[in-house]
């Protein structure tokens, strides 16, 4: 893993990666959503490779799903 995998971010810096306020940053953790986080006492940090594979899987590709033509009978 890189360097920049391990850094780890505060709630300030994981919410502007983000693009999110640090109050949803902090609300989507309470119920357990958001990527995710490590604790250091009372500490809580976000490792940047975190962040990035919950951006990664928060993607949504917008191309249609394909259907059959045919209906069941």
């Amino acid at each position: 893993m890189s360097e920049h995998g391990t850094q780890a971010l505060t709630d300030r810096e994981a919410a502007k990666l983000l693009g999110l306020s640090v109050a949803t940053l902090r609300a989507w953790r309470l119920r357990r959503r958001g990527p995710r986080y490590v604790r250091f006492g009372r500490a809580v940090r976000y490792l940047a490779a975190d962040i990035e594979r919950f951006i990664e899987a928060s993607g949504i590709d917008p191309r249609p799903v394909p259907t059959s033509r045919r209906q069941p009978l």
